[in-house]
């Protein structure tokens, strides 16, 4: 297409061209540095030693918060996205600007219009940050991931086997509290610790295995050995909250003919120690969750444990002071909850067993890396980007020209493929060529035999 004719509509799909893919005097595919496509600390080495490939995009470091961002090449931002980029000061005007109207109305809506003001400004702030992580060079997306991994591994060392340590202790304790005092509420959070210390076993053994694989036999590799690990320990769980239900119902059923059961202060103690200490093991995970998959699910283990524990002591208490009932009661309720919680776990795992697709900001991530990655590629047909266990499985359809050689479709293709593998959570990715869109689709969700 003639640039001097090309329509500005065209631009998401017909790129400028890009200095880091032609040869500057002729015009014969060139591919782009092999630093864009390594790895670890290789990759980190030689984007150091060429630092003008970074200029390919616009990093997060060169945008001014405080005034308006400057103009950007074609090449380092092909679809203009920086101009859609909003100041501090621009901010500050839409916020003035929404206050100025809200006092214009009556004051029962005030309310109203301080939450429309608010969500236009976080839309805004989103919009923000969605740019600027786009403008990110795939290099730093993998260096900034690479370096919170490394900062953090001492608190992620100290989070998983301090839990893990921790509650063998808690299970210790709380096995002689539910003995000793007798009560079907205590016996419930006797269940549930004893389970923490070999699910934390487990999530380390997966961890470890996850590390050393044997491509021969799991091409796939084995970080679905985490989820089918939980699978397993969820419905252990549930098998025993239902064996608690049965006993505490038989309890009722026969009655009492006391009003109020004994009470074992030593018991109640030693439950309240457990609360303490997941209270603080819950903080401690609580700034880690979003960082490791093991830690977000130890964290939801010590929130979980938190209710289970302090509603235990509630109904136990309450059983020895006020009536006897409170207490297989309270077993019922609990073990009813630690189903719906392990039940909750389960379905969540069986999701990302299954294949559920990848988060909006993900799927936005991966197409704009598709559509800068060439000026040779003209279209992006589909995007999918899909779960397989905790990482992810991307298929990307690009449409380059049907008089494109083989070798440079080839070379396009396998680099945007190891680009995109470098990209955090992304385990597999398959690259499609195609030279028009108006083909049926070439995988069908429903197969017939």
């Amino acid at each position: 297409m003639d640039a001097g004719n090309q329509n500005p509509n065209d631009r998401f799909m017909e790129l400028d061209s890009n200095p880091y893919h032609r040869h500057p005097s002729r015009d014969v595919y060139s591919p782009m540095p092999a630093s864009n496509l390594l790895h670890g600390e290789a990759k980190a080495s030689a984007v150091h030693d060429t630092p003008d490939i970074l200029s390919r995009h616009r990093t997060a470091s060169t945008f001014d918060a405080e005034n308006q961002s400057p103009d950007q090449s074609s090449s380092s931002d092909p679809l203009d996205l920086s101009r859609r980029l909003k100041s501090r000061s621009e901010l500050d005007r839409i916020t003035a600007n929404t206050a100025r109207k809200r006092n214009a109305i009556c004051s029962p809506l005030v309310i109203t219009g301080q939450n429309s003001s608010s969500k236009v400004v976080d839309f805004y702030k989103n919009q923000n940050e969605q740019i600027e992580n786009f403008l990110k060079p795939v290099d730093q997306h993998v260096r900034e991931a690479r370096d919170t991994h490394a900062s953090n591994h001492l608190q992620y060392k100290i989070a998983v086997y301090g839990s893990f340590g921790a509650n063998i202790c808690l299970a210790a304790l709380q096995v002689y509290g539910a003995i000793a005092s007798g009560s079907l509420s205590l016996f419930t959070t006797m269940a549930d610790s004893i389970f923490d210390p070999l699910s934390n076993l487990t999530l380390i053994l997966s961890h470890k295995a996850v590390q050393k694989v044997d491509a021969r036999k799991f091409p796939a590799g084995k970080a679905r050995i985490e989820n089918a690990g939980n699978i397993v320990f969820c419905f252990l769980m549930i098998a025993v909250s239902f064996i608690l239900i049965a006993f505490s119902i038989q309890d009722l059923t026969q009655g009492s003919t006391d009003e109020t059961k004994s009470f074992h202060l030593p018991s109640v103690i030693a439950v309240s120690i457990a609360f303490c200490t997941k209270f603080l093991l819950f903080l401690y995970c609580w700034a880690l969750r979003n960082q490791y998959s093991q830690i977000r699910i130890l964290w939801e283990d010590h929130r979980n444990d938190l209710f289970v524990n302090g509603f235990g002591i509630l109904t136990s208490v309450g059983g020895s002071k006020l009536r006897w009932w409170l207490d297989p009661t309270g077993a019922i309720i609990l073990s009813v909850l630690i189903t719906f919680l392990w039940l909750r776990t389960a379905y969540s795992e069986f999701q990302l067993l299954i294949g559920i697709t990848a988060d909006t900001e993900t799927q936005q991530l991966i197409t704009y890396v598709s559509m800068t990655h060439s000026d040779r590629i003209k279209q992006i047909d589909t995007v999918r980007a899909w779960h397989s266990g905790p990482r992810l499985v991307v298929e990307v359809d690009v449409v380059m020209d049907p008089d494109e050689t083989l070798r440079i479709c080839h070379d396009i293709a396998e680099e945007l493929q190891m680009k995109l593998e470098s990209l955090p959570d992304i385990e597999r990715a398959y690259v499609h060529i195609d030279f028009e869109t108006t083909h049926k689709p070439e995988h069908f969700v429903k197969k017939e035999i």
